[in-house]
């Protein structure tokens, strides 16, 4: 028998109102992974002969490390998610043609492999055009040389490149057993991304692609269905999905009756790029969102992108796009879990499981619960603290980059050569130089420049005479006075991409800039440790200047908490750990509101020795390496709110009591306070706890008009020394009413060690 009543379960998100409406089941039918029929109908994706509402990820494997994706996705799990989706990569897996790499953070067998032993569902992305805020949207840079290509059309160099590459990621997948039809974890595939946003660019050769596409992927033969995100006529039997963060509003829905409604993007934040402010969604947005779309588009799937963002190691950030991804996803970029997005997700999962038979099996009505109902969550808040400063001169050497001059160059052409096309992405920098004969009795010289790149240092005669950059969307102009010596001068243009771009029809198209490729210390890979040796470093000095690398050691720091570098005194440039990159930094490119997009940077344990570490900075501009320092990054204060008209935890109704006889006497409907610190942390002090009226939220908070007096001795009984702990908001707990006849409410703010 199954028990249902009309419960409060999540806040009203902006944007559709702030009432809900949800059905509560004390019975819950949701299976484990793996293996099995996978089809679908109207309703939902139906395995092994179940339907299924199925919550989903996105964690991307290259944007983290090997030994990071069992803990990423056992938060997930933990999280209340079903599936984790994942793009693949072609650029990092064929960086040449026919050469491939699957080895490290690129395993992606591995990767699907650790999903599977965790009992969670894979979806996988092909593309293999992706986006994604990846270079070049995740295409290989050489199909920019294959003649006659035109990318994501109807176009047979590019059609043979495509297919070569998704049948090859299709092969290894089958041959490891990963497929669910062989028994593996992935349930679904996708074919193309968003192509609808750029088709019509293609004219008569963009529908033939989408058609193309589509059977040659369904050609393929993985016993598992196939999807086009953002694609309204995806052919059949290919379903048509959303993306977006208000998919209930905006999806037009399955164009078939015979399609379940799936959403492959529901946007957990805003992606950053250099130089904007930061910009977040709430959890109860989120949340409201996620409801409307199961409620009103009759939805089954709903992928969260990004659940972890990660990092854009090395050079594989798109155009603008800053080396940290989507921090502020329900699991952060160094894998904390980030509160209240995660804990109130989470109540969310569990409400619409408890229900999903009745939501999966019956016609859908809706009854307003009132207005603002929300669930309780934990707060948590992230710090950095420094455990190693490099502010000793003595432990920094330095070498100059060597700024070309005309003479010393091997390129040579009567005009000016296009950036990308020069460098095949082989470097973010391009050197143009020119000579030219000068006379004092001129008029005084002035430099200008227009260019399509990202930055521009200029020098005269091998002196920096100035910098500018562009934004991502508006181009470089410089227009400097310079002097000149009399006679010939040398004139050298270090034109910066930060990374290419990664969307718009016809990238094979663009253009970049206004020849020398790339830097010297590049060329010697002087961030290694062969490569060091290559050069004559010397002391540092006190005098910065423009394109100086910089290096020094450090030993791990102790602990196993995430480690990261601040670059909060640098420029711009690029950092390497033994060799590892660890992303472009640009901290002097700062927002509207004064302040560098990204100061910290993530450092993964695994890159690390024990002692030794070799770190070795580029900085382009004038940056003090003596005020860098590394730091140990961790949850530090766990805080929760809970009042007498918030539900209790819909965690607790899970599958408990089957009997509905028994159900009134047993289960406890009380609010409820939780707080939890993260794995290897307790509680270790209160910093607030107030039992009556308190004040504001876990942002902000004050003893109110009631107050128990006793409220901090209790919480500190019941949670010093735990990991986690739970408090009941009831009279009895606190020793009575303090103000009988008001509303009550809890706030505690802890301290975790």
């Amino acid at each position: 028998m199954i028990v249902f009543q009309r419960e409060r379960w999540y806040g009203g998100g902006g944007g559709g109102g702030g009432g809900g409406w949800g059905l509560v089941l004390v019975a819950e039918a949701i299976g484990s992974c793996c293996g099995g029929e996978v089809t679908y109908d109207g309703r939902s994706l139906i395995i092994n002969g179940q339907r299924k509402i199925l919550f989903s990820g996105s964690i991307h494997y290259p944007r983290s490390t090997p030994d990071m994706w069992p803990a990423l996705i056992s938060q997930a799990k933990d999280g209340g998610l079903d599936v984790i989706q994942t793009y693949v990569f072609w650029n990092l897996h064929e960086p040449q043609p026919g050469q491939y790499d699957f080895s490290g953070s690129r395993d992606i067998v591995r990767f699907i492999k650790e999903i599977e032993a965790q009992g969670l569902y894979a979806s996988l992305r092909i593309g293999p055009y992706i986006e994604s805020e990846r270079s070049y949207g995740g295409l290989p840079f050489w199909l920019h040389d294959v003649p006659g290509i035109v990318y994501r059309s109807d176009n047979e160099p590019f059609k043979f490149y495509m297919q070569n590459f998704t049948t090859k990621i299709v092969k290894m997948m089958k041959s490891e057993g990963l497929y669910a039809s062989q028994g593996g974890p992935i349930i679904l595939s996708q074919i193309e991304n968003e192509y609808q946003n750029v088709e019509k660019a293609f004219n008569e050769s963009g529908p033939p692609y989408v058609r193309w596409a589509a059977e040659m992927a369904v050609g393929l033969q993985t016993g598992v269905p196939w999807t086009m995100c953002k694609q309204d006529d995806a052919p059949d039997p290919v379903i048509n999905a959303c993306n977006g963060m208000r998919c209930g509003e905006t999806f037009v829905g399955p164009n078939s009756p015979n399609k379940p409604s799936l959403w492959t993007e529901n946007w957990t934040t805003y992606y950053q790029l250099y130089g904007e402010n930061t910009r977040t969604r709430s959890a109860k947005d989120i949340a409201f969102h996620v409801a409307l779309f199961i409620a009103k588009k009759y939805g089954s799937f709903v992928n969260y992108y990004m659940y972890h963002g990660g990092t854009n190691f090395g050079r594989t950030a798109s155009a603008y796009v800053p080396t940290s991804y989507y921090d502020l996803a329900p699991l952060d970029e160094y894998g904390l879990i980030r509160q209240p997005k995660w804990g109130h997700l989470k109540e969310l999962h569990a409400a619409i499981k408890l229900c999903s038979t009745t939501l999966l099996s019956g016609l859908l009505t809706t009854s307003s619960l009132g207005e603002r109902q929300e669930v309780s969550t934990q707060y948590n808040t992230r710090s950095t603290v420094p455990v190693i400063k490099l502010g000793s001169a003595e432990r920094w050497e330095e070498f100059k980059e060597v700024v070309p001059n005309f003479d010393e160059t091997s390129l040579r052409a009567n005009t000016l050569l296009e950036q990308m096309n020069t460098t095949k992405d082989a470097s973010d920098y391009l050197w143009y130089t020119l000579r030219f004969q000068y006379d004092p009795s001129d008029d005084k010289p002035v430099l200008n420049v227009n260019s399509l790149a990202h930055v521009l240092h200029a020098f005269v005669n091998g002196l920096p005479i100035g910098s500018a950059h562009g934004t991502h969307n508006s181009s470089i102009t410089m227009e400097n006075t310079i002097s000149l010596n009399s006679g010939m001068n040398n004139l050298s243009l270090l034109s910066v991409m930060v990374g290419l771009p990664d969307s718009g029809p016809f990238l094979e198209r663009r253009t970049a800039g206004l020849r020398k490729v790339g830097l010297l210390g590049e060329k010697l890979q002087v961030y290694t440790e062969d490569g060091s040796s290559k050069v004559q470093w010397s002391k540092f000095s006190s005098s910065a200047q423009p394109l100086t690398w910089y290096k020094t050691t450090f030993d791990a720091p102790e602990g196993t908490d995430p480690i990261a570098l601040n670059l909060g005194s640098m420029g711009k440039g690029e950092a390497w750990i033994n060799g590892e990159s660890i992303g472009r930094y640009w901290v002097s490119f700062h927002n509207p509101a004064g302040n560098p997009t990204q100061t910290w940077y993530n450092v993964p344990r695994s890159f690390l020795k024990p002692t030794g570490n070799l770190l070795v900075l580029l900085d382009e501009e004038y940056g003090n390496p003596l005020d860098i320092s590394i730091g140990a990054v961790s949850i530090t204060k766990v805080c929760g709110h809970v009042s007498d008209s918030h539900p209790p935890p819909l965690t607790s109704w899970k599958g408990q009591y089957q009997n509905s006889e028994k159900y009134e006497e047993h289960h406890d409907r009380r609010p409820k306070l939780q707080l939890q610190c993260p794995r290897k942390r307790k509680i270790s002090g209160i910093v607030f706890a107030s039992f009556g009226t308190p004040s504001g939220d876990c942002e902000s908070y004050a003893i109110g008009s009631c107050h128990s007096s006793d409220s901090r001795a209790i919480v500190e009984k019941a949670c010093l020394g735990k990991r986690k702990c739970t408090i009941p908001l009831s009279y009895e707990t606190f020793g009575g009413d303090p103000c009988p006849g008001i509303r009550k409410a809890l706030l505690v703010d802890a301290q975790c060690k």
